[in-house]
């Protein structure tokens, strides 16, 4: 048939007309030259619907462009893609507005001026207000906290807090980490991640954790409280040496408030709550350990050297364990010699 409009012979689309002469006097999209947004300049979070939220600009973009715009619901699967180019003014945008009508595929394009307004949102302006409603107060049991113990605490709730904040809660931040009293403070947005830092550190390190709240005031007439949580890790460590009655072990790891040993006469595992540790007797650390040459060995014990003053001494097995080695792991304990379990 004839398009009434070009003549040329064509499949007609409507009206007598071809697709391309159809759409010479039809649109099926309109919008504004200019879109204006609001866009943090510290986090980089858009303003959308009165409601700040953490996306891509080219997904941002096409949410504006679906309110803004005005689309022909004649269109079927309206899909909408853009290519921006960051002028001084703002962005430019060519917009594509594709979708299908009978079976025909209509794309349209658009040139738009993408505004930004800086504004700062709401989650930064309480950042930089000191906003907290939690307070994680980190000590160690009459002592300070080690260097290591420092990086290592504070990148546990940094990574805790990321992992959180990955999961798309944007209002959650770390307002401040102090060093107070040989110890670190970490002041967090939310309460609730407050004490999933403290349980996370006393799982690590072990030790008891102690609540308390603090009236701050109303909001939207409910009573809004701050809370601190206290997490006291021991004054030992992982690896340190114990003696609990006439027994001598050596710390595994921490479970919350229980420890977790190894009985150095029998390499037998067991757990203790941390009040009872309290009242054990600490030798030391890893500086108690000392490496011995091996000379020989049975299935009940082993013959080892040591290699500063080459005095030999004969060690019972606690299990009946083959060193393959040259060299044993041994600790001094009260006068008894102990091998290290092997890991």
């Amino acid at each position: 048939m004839f398009c009434v409009e070009c003549g040329r012979e064509d499949k007609i689309f409507r009206d007598g007309t071809c697709l391309n002469c159809y759409l010479k006097s039809h649109t099926f999209t309109k919008g504004p030259k200019i879109i204006e947004l609001s866009n943090c300049p510290h986090c980089d979070s858009f303003k959308f619907k009165n409601t700040w939220i953490s996306e891509h600009f080219g997904d941002i973009l096409k949410k504006a462009i679906k309110i803004n715009f005005q689309i022909s619901k004649e269109l079927d699967k309206v899909d909408i893609n853009s290519e921006c180019t960051e002028k001084k003014e703002g962005m430019i945008c060519k917009v594509y507005i594709s979708g299908f009508i009978e079976n025909e595929e209509i794309i349209e394009e658009h040139e738009i001026l993408v505004r930004f307004d800086r504004t700062v949102c709401d989650v930064c302006s309480k950042r930089f207000g000191g906003y907290h409603e939690a307070i994680v107060q980190i000590r160690a049991d009459n002592r300070k906290l080690k260097n290591k113990e420092l990086i290592d605490i504070r990148a546990t709730a940094e990574s805790l807090i990321e992992d959180l904040q990955a999961e798309g809660n944007r209002a959650l931040f770390i307002t401040d980490i102090a060093e107070e009293h040989g110890g670190l403070d970490f002041y967090i947005s939310e309460k609730a991640a407050g004490l999933a830092i403290a349980k996370k550190i006393q799982e690590k390190y072990g030790g008891e954790i102690k609540q308390s709240s603090k009236n701050i005031g109303m909001k939207d007439s409910k009573q809004m409280y701050r809370m601190t949580y206290l997490i006291r890790i021991p004054s030992y460590e992982k690896g340190f040496f114990l003696k609990i009655d006439n027994s001598f072990f050596q710390i595994i790891s921490f479970h919350g408030n229980k420890v977790k040993l190894i009985d150095l006469s029998k390499w037998n595992e067991t757990t203790f709550d941390v009040k009872s540790i309290q009242k054990s007797s600490i030798l030391g650390g890893e500086e108690l350990i000392k490496e011995m040459i091996l000379i020989s060995q049975t299935n009940d014990e082993v013959q080892v050297m040591d290699q500063k003053n080459y005095k030999i001494n004969i060690v019972k097995k606690p299990k009946q364990v083959s060193f393959d080695s040259k060299t044993v792991k041994t600790v001094k304990l009260n006068d008894r010699l102990f091998l290290i379990p092997v890991v």
